[in-house]
This record gives structure tokens, sequence and C-alpha cells, in this order.
């Protein structure tokens, strides 16, 4: 499966013109990705709450930026909720690609905390930190 299958099922646009999973007519998720270069790494800068309904966005940035670049970093110092959706583009991300995850906020690392995931997630406290390492 790849990883536009497994995180962003069947998608459609609202009447209002919103892209948004099948289904969600007029949905509009409170997040934005925000990219830049730093250092020798491509930083995916994640901002509000993901799940189902709004990781696809992120997917985008994540899949894009693992396809062009050697070392990407997910600065997510921004989120704010974060669920299963979130922790699935995660593990298949790390999976295709060189992925460090900065500045994860205490509910982001509980969540890697109780799934195990942070045993090999690379995750670090600064933007800086992961883009040099």
């Amino acid at each position: 499966m790849s990883l536009d299958e497994a995180v962003m099922p069947g998608r459609t646009r609202s009447a209002d013109g919103q892209q948004g999973p099948a289904g969600a007519v007029g949905h509009a998720p409170d997040t934005g990705v925000l990219q830049y270069e730093r250092r020798d790494a491509w930083v995916v800068a994640a901002h509000g709450a993901y799940d189902l309904h709004s990781v696809p966005p992120l997917a985008d940035a994540l899949g894009a930026a693992v396809r062009k670049h050697r070392k990407v970093v997910l600065d997510t110092s921004g989120v704010v909720f974060a669920d299963s959706a979130f922790l699935n583009l995660l593990i298949l991300t790390h999976r295709t690609g060189t992925l460090r995850v900065a500045a994860p906020p205490r509910q982001l690392q509980r969540l890697f905390e109780i799934t195990g995931t942070d045993h090999f997630l690379e995750i670090r406290r600064t933007v800086d930190e992961a883009a040099l390492s």
C-alpha cells in the first residue's frame, strides 16, 4: 500500500470548493503546513490539529519532500492535537525516506511513548538539532 493510499482516503471537493475527505462537506481543518530549507535538510512545519480529516495536506507535503530531499525534518512544535492518522503518516513516511521529528510538544511525546514509536522514529529536541544530525 502506498503512502497516499494509507493516509489519504478518497478526497472530494465540497460545494464551497474546499477539498477534504469524501463525505466531509464544507470541512475546513484548522491546520497549516510551511516548508523551507534548513542547513542540508528540508523542513516541513506542521501547525494545528491532525486527524483523519485534516492530515491529507501534511501527507502531501511529506510525501513530496521525501521524494525530493535526502533528509526531511518535521517540525511538530505547532501541533496541538494528533491522533492515529498522524502517527500512521509518520510511520509510513519514516519507512519511505529519512524523516526526523523535531520539537514535539508534550502531547506528541506522550503519544510516541505510549505507542512505542519513540524507539524507532528519529526524534530531536529542535529543528536545528534534527537538521544537523
